[in-house]
């Protein structure tokens, strides 16, 4: 009989030449209730570690006939080890996962665990130190049988014919585990009962997620052809039957989604979200609907320019439920919808499906905007109206559409247009910026797009099929795109549609089969029969209990608009299925502090299976004050629930770096150092007693403000579209550094990013430049500029200071309006919202006719003359030498 001493090197002869076992170790895999026994191995192929996990016909292995690979998992950037200590330190959790994989093993602690442990987390580190292209795992392919390793989660269970038999063999006691897991006569060992005496009571939860687990069994695909459709119509009205590019197939699709952009270029668009196109556009779809189908309105959503409409053949729409639709604008300070996304959400049958219609920054240059964008969208968006909320991520298929703006660059455009003369298409894609961006894994990873055989949609004379002869000549571009994401959608057709010449865009369209789940409401029964008699078994005889692995989360250094996140584990160490919960205290309205988000608050966790918890810790202008000002700290206490079981509390803790964004004006014209440099005792002082120490005169204005005003006045006045186009969040942070720390070196950040930083900086004091208690009186005197004068002459002395200083730099701004393009009303309504912010409480709500007074009130002030305000130190104001 073979010994430990031996383990190593059968191990080693299960392997191929040229590989390493680096360490071997013995554990449990919990599945379900119930713990099979694996052989785990740190396998070393030239520098690239995998984990094998192997299976044995009889434990322990006597030869390498013995064995057989089970799975093999890489070593890459989705691979994680996490350990897990027992209650009492009984046994060892290990927590192994890649992509949608999860894996629980249960390891006895010793010298060998803490070995094998620290091997994984070497090989982890290693990579992580790796300089160069990713490592491929070329020689995993003979394992798996696949030479794509992308697209699985991990390399599957192997496919080694050389010891077939032996395979087959212990294959068979694998088989035999997983007929007592679904077995609904489990037996579960005694030793692992957990304490007490109150029976489980998340009925509800358990029974969902098992009936999930088992939805194979109570369920078949339905084939639903869906169209996508995608049309930047660059601001104008329909102007010819949109049937050629909505019903160019012989059979009518089940489901359209139709996105535009662009539908209104309008200042009124841009600045308040109303527009005559919607409606005229809505209607042009409606006609142009194949024939061969009669469709219904699911919904409808638009956010400036950019609209999806989702519709869908009257036959289907009673299995449509829990539709719902968000926008998401990432126009400076993520407020303004010039660009941005919107998207539709909804349940058919049993299938979750997300559509996304967005339109990212624009310009040759800006990929890197561009892919900013993207990932703005896939954090902010969220459907609020489910609890959790649901993020584009959470659903079986998502469909990507719109004008991703992503250009051919680095070949000069006669060469662009020749080959595209010759349809050679191929040759120029490797130079399309998403296709780069897409291949070093920057944005849209795990999407896929179809084989691009039209010519590029972008750009044309409106009109014609003729390349743009403007002068700048632009060189045409794939910008109109299609991607999708999930299991069960087969792409058709993806083409443009060149005879409709209204736009410099093409409309795109791709053609999908797309597999849906559709519940068999007799084997459903069945199955949710017997879910319900195990559970019954289960309720009456066993406790929730879960282990955390940390239960003091302490986060480092925490900085304005710089986020942070730790992961907590919850494994679930009981025999019975847990439902978590993050509940409020006593008195409180959240289950935490508004610095701080958890995600999930709300989960579910199976016998031997664990949860990762995101805590993230963002201070945004919502909780920036109170923290500068000592009101609150990075301090909370965090209480999971489980239901039917104990509560645990997690206390979260962190050093707050103060920063002039956050601060009042009232305390920054009192500093006259970076804010870096004053004692956080002082600084809080301040923020309370709005005194100067030592009797040191104030500035009339923050030097801060100063700062940004002074550079976009040197170098910005003839910037076009200043205020209007988002900067970079590295050079926002930058900025943030310069003026916390103080410099010698100049700003740094582009034009644009100064610009954001300055709205910012303003947007993130306690209140407005003008109070909340002044706020209606202003809106009531916004048509009057004699009563708008008035008001601000009653300022106190630094906020009005502020307020004027600002205005004549926005003069000065407008004299050179023919070289920036801006205009008094598009800066009036930028700084309307800023001037007269908004009031935190949740019943202040803004509207269009609320934001159009804000900006009269503004607008005043840019466009009548100021000189006889007293404002001269205001305007002078520099740092002292």
């Amino acid at each position: 009989m073979s010994t430990s001493q031996d383990l190593p090197g059968i191990i080693q002869a299960k392997l191929s030449s040229g590989e390493a076992a680096i360490t071997v170790h013995e554990a449990s895999l919990m599945q379900g209730w119930v713990r099979a026994s694996r052989i785990l191995a740190l396998v070393e192929h030239e520098n690239e570690c995998a984990l094998f996990i192997f299976i044995s016909s009889r434990m322990p292995p006597e030869v390498f006939t013995d064995l057989a690979i089970e799975r093999v998992i890489p070593v890459d950037a989705d691979f994680k080890c996490e350990i897990d200590a027992g209650e009492q330190s009984v046994d060892v959790y290990v927590n192994i996962s890649s992509r949608k994989l999860k894996l629980l093993f249960e390891m006895i602690p010793g010298l060998k665990t803490n070995n094998f442990v620290s091997e994984i987390m070497r090989s982890m580190e290693a990579l992580s130190k790796r300089r160069g292209p990713p490592p491929e795992f070329q020689w995993l392919h003979k394992y798996s049988g696949s030479s794509n390793r992308n697209s699985a989660d991990c390399v599957a269970s192997s496919l080694d014919t050389s010891d077939d038999d032996a395979f087959k063999a212990s294959k068979t006691e694998a088989e035999k585990m997983l007929d007592i897991l679904d077995s609904p006569d489990i037996v579960v060992p005694r030793q692992s009962i957990a304490q007490g005496a109150t029976p489980i009571a998340a009925r509800e939860s358990v029974i969902r997620h098992q009936m999930s687990m088992k939805e194979d069994d109570y369920t078949f695909t339905q084939t639903l052809r869906m169209f996508i459709g995608t049309w930047n119509v660059n601001g104008l009205p329909p102007s010819s039957s949109l049937t050629p590019w909505l019903a160019s197939d012989l059979e009518p699709p089940d489901i359209y989604a139709i996105g535009f952009q662009e539908l209104d270029l309008s200042k009124e668009a841009f600045l308040f979200n109303d527009t005559p196109r919607e409606e005229e556009w809505r209607k042009a779809v409606m006609a142009g609907l194949h024939p061969g189908g009669k469709y219904r309105q699911v919904a409808l959503v638009r956010l400036v320019g950019m609209m999806l409409i989702l519709l869908v053949e009257e036959k289907h729409v009673k299995h449509v439920r829990n539709a719902a639709f968000e926008t998401v604008g990432t126009g400076i300070m993520g407020k303004m919808g010039n660009k941005g996304g919107v998207a539709i959400r909804v349940e058919i049958h049993n299938t979750s499906i997300c559509f996304v219609n967005s339109h990212l920054a624009a310009h040759v240059e800006e990929y890197e905007r561009r892919n900013q964008d993207y990932h703005d969208i896939c954090s902010r968006l969220s459907f609020s109206k489910f609890a959790p909320v649901k993020c584009i991520k959470d659903h079986d298929q998502i469909y990507w559409l719109g004008d991703l703006n992503y250009r051919i660059t680095e070949v000069e455009i006669n060469t662009v247009r020749d080959l595209i003369n010759q349809n050679y298409f191929p040759a120029l894609i490797q130079y399309d910026q998403l296709h780069r961006q897409r291949s070093q894994n920057n944005v849209f990873e795990g999407y896929h797009e179809g084989a691009i055989t039209f010519k590029p949609t972008y750009k044309y004379d409106p009109g014609t099929d003729d390349w743009d002869s403007s002068e700048k000549n632009r060189a045409p571009a794939w910008c109109d795109r299609v991607l999708w994401r999930g299991d069960g959608i087969e792409q058709k057709e993806y083409r443009s549609h060149p005879i409709l010449k209204t736009s410099d865009h093409k409309p795109v369209s791709a053609l999908f089969d797309s597999q849906v789940r559709v519940i068999d409401v007799v084997k459903y029964r069945k199955v949710h029969e017997e879910v319900m008699k195990k559970l019954d078994k289960l309720e009456n005889e066993f406790l929730p209990q879960v282990t955390v692995d940390n239960t003091e989360i302490i986060f480092d250094i925490v900085r304005y608009l710089e986020p942070q996140s730790q992961e907590l584990i919850i494994a679930n160490t009981g025999q019975v299925p847990v439902q978590f919960e993050f509940i409020k205290k006593l008195d409180d309205s959240k289950c935490c502090k508004e610095w701080l988000n958890i995600d999930p608050p709300v989960s579910f966790i199976m016998p031997g299976e664990k949860c990762d918890v995101k805590l993230e810790v963002f201070v945004d202008k919502k909780s920036a004050f109170k923290l500068n000002s000592g009101v609150d700290k990075l301090y909370d206490i965090l209480v999971l629930h489980l239901e039917g079981g104990k509560d645990i509390f997690i206390t979260v803790t962190g050093n707050y770096e103060r920063s002039c964004f956050g601060s009042s004006l009232e305390a920054l014209v009192h500093v006259s150092v970076p804010v870096r440099e004053i004692p956080i005792g002082k600084l809080v002082e301040l923020e309370t007693t709005k005194e100067a120490p030592g009797g040191m005169e104030p500035y009339p204005i923050p030097k801060e403000i100063w700062f940004l005003v002074d550079h976009l006045y040197r170098h910005g006045l003839k910037k076009q579209n200043l205020f209007l186009l988002p900067g970079l969040h590295s050079e926002l942070l930058a900025i943030r550094n310069w003026l916390d720390n103080g410099s010698s070196e100049p700003l740094p950040g582009s034009l644009h990013s100064i610009a954001e930083a300055l709205l910012l900086l303003l947007d993130s004091t306690s209140e407005p430049i003008v109070p909340f208690n002044l706020q209606s009186v202003c809106l009531g005197a916004s048509s009057n500029y004699l009563q708008c004068k008035q008001i601000v002459v009653q300022l106190p002395e630094y906020r009005k200071n502020v307020f004027l200083y600002l205005c004549f730099f926005l003069q000065e701004l407008l004299s050179h309006a023919n070289e920036n393009g801006l205009d008094a009303k598009t800066l009036a309504t930028v700084f309307g919202g800023i001037f007269l912010r908004d009031s935190p409480r949740p019943s202040a709500r803004a509207n269009s006719t609320v934001d159009r007074k804000k900006a009269n009130f503004v607008y005043h002030f840019l466009v009548n003359d100021l000189s006889d305000y007293v404002v001269s130190k205001a305007l002078h104001l520099g740092p002292s030498s």
